[in-house]
């Protein structure tokens, strides 16, 4: 019987080696049978990691055997999928998934062991089925975190096992409260071909205790997010299930090329502040192919809040929203801003589909922000009882501190939305520009409100640009004489 090794004691095991080739009779099969037997019989005592193959298909010459989607898709935003040399359960560091169990030391161990992989083919960490209780954790750098089938992390529900970490550079302070935040419960920061995956596993933030804080006003610094990665690139997060965030979901800041793709995203939906995912000052990011219910928006693209995203300017560029379908009955379907001060330019969102939902497709921004949102391209939606189908807001009058510069008012331009129709909406589009910024090349084609009464006007202020084919009238402003070809980019 062979010895169980510590796993500090473990090596990472290959096999390879030329084939052998024999001339054998008819009369050697038995005996050659019996060996390949024995082999087999050993390797399963000898073998107790499981190798998942990562099968998500970006193009018709998928490595992985699997059929490729023939639809457009991410490719080109994530690197070659790796396979990692190095695999490893939680169990074989200690980790108990009994849904009671702290394993917040355990995955903090394990992640820290099979860093040491990361320059030899890096690592990956299996989660298997059970319920297993932790607090944050920090991932590593050439790494992939596997959820088996039926496997559940859970958010701790002890706050100190969420500690307290530095805002962003780009807010300036907790988005909710002053001072530093919680970390989110998977982070990671400067790390490099990070993989978050599996079998439709689970986590989840069970985030009620974080709502109840913000609900009764007791929270004393702003709320984790479910999964954060900063000035990190070449991410996938694809194939789980996310659910019950604290705060944000998905939140990939200061990052690129990242791809979020085949997700089922859930809170309930009247949780604060639980949007699904959230690009931030990020470039090179492809949504989709994701299913979203949330408190708040499905998608929001973020680039840093008033004077501080103003200083840094890290913008959000290139990033695409596609198939993505959901409902949230207090915000948008996808959303642009409102902390949007570093600039967000180059916004793909087409094939989406929103029900029950208070806007579908919104532009948020304010006085004090100041930077700009330009070329963001929207097309073929489709809305179901949605209350506003397209809404421009300004006035949050949501500030982080009293530095922020009323002078600092926001650019927008080149808008173009085609392609759209709403059933049973209640109220007409409102598209609310700046006074002292006024938004332009607004560009409408092939929209149609059904279910909007006829007497109920656009409400339009601050705003110009060139509709056609629009039903129910569109507002003047967007009826302009002048010609379109300024917007055939849509």
């Amino acid at each position: 019987m062979l010895k169980k090794m510590d796993f500090d004691e473990k090596q990472s095991f290959g096999f390879g080696g030329n084939a052998m080739i024999a001339k054998v009779s008819r009369f050697s099969w038995s005996p050659f049978l019996f060996l390949i037997t024995l082999i087999a019989l050993l390797s399963f005592q000898i073998t107790t990691k499981t190798i998942y193959p990562i099968k998500i298909a970006f193009s018709s010459t998928s490595k992985t055997g699997v059929l490729a989607d023939t639809r457009t898709s991410c490719v080109g935003f994530f690197g070659e999928l790796p396979e990692r040399k190095a695999v490893m359960s939680i169990r074989e560091f200690g980790g108990v998934g009994d849904g009671k169990t702290s394993n917040t030391e355990t995955f903090r161990k394990a992640i820290r062991y099979l860093q040491r992989f990361g320059e030899s083919g890096g690592a990956q960490l299996n989660v298997p089925k059970g319920r297993w209780v932790t607090g944050s954790f920090n991932l590593t750098s050439n790494f992939t975190l596997f959820l088996e089938e039926g496997a559940v992390i859970l958010g701790s529900q002890d706050p100190k096992e969420w500690p307290i970490i530095e805002p962003l550079p780009s807010y300036g302070r907790g988005r909710e409260r002053l001072g530093g935040r919680h970390i989110s419960l998977v982070h990671g920061d400067g790390l490099t071909n990070v993989v978050i995956t599996g079998n439709n596993g689970t986590i989840d933030g069970q985030g009620k205790m974080w709502w109840e804080l913000w609900w009764n006003r007791t929270l004393e610094h702003t709320r984790g997010h479910l999964v954060e990665l900063m000035n990190s690139n070449n991410i996938l997060i694809a194939n789980l299930t996310f659910c019950n965030a604290p705060f944000w979901t998905i939140h990939p800041v200061y990052c690129s090329n990242v791809v979020v793709k085949d997700m089922t995203i859930l809170a309930p939906l009247k949780a604060p502040n639980t949007d699904g995912i959230d690009p931030d000052s990020s470039t090179n990011v492809c949504i989709e192919d994701c299913y979203i219910e949330s408190g708040d928006d499905l998608v929001a693209v973020k680039s840093g809040w008033d004077q501080y995203g103003i200083k840094m300017a890290s913008p959000s560029s290139n990033i695409v929203v596609r198939r993505v379908s959901g409902t949230t009955p207090t915000c948008s379907g996808v959303g642009i801003g409102s902390e949007m001060s570093g600039g967000i330019f180059k916004v793909t969102i087409e094939d989406l589909h929103v029900w029950d939902s208070a806007a579908g497709v919104r532009i948020k921004t304010d006085s004090g922000r100041g930077g700009y949102i330009a070329n963001i391209t929207i097309s073929n939606v489709t809305m179901e009882r949605v209350k506003v189908p397209i809404r421009f807001s300004r006035g949050s009058n949501d500030h982080p501190d009293e530095g922020w510069d009323p002078k600092a008012v926001p650019v927008v331009k080149g808008i173009s939305i085609r392609n759209v129709v709403s059933f049973n909406s209640t109220k007409a589009p409102v598209l609310e520009g700046i006074e002292d910024a006024p938004f332009g090349g607004i560009c409408m084609k092939n929209v149609s409100l059904l279910g909007v009464v006829s007497s109920l006007s656009w409400h339009c202020e601050f705003v110009s640009g060139f509709a056609d084919e629009v039903f129910p009238s569109p507002c003047p402003q967007l009826q302009s004489n002048i010609s379109s070809s300024w917007c055939s980019y849509s």
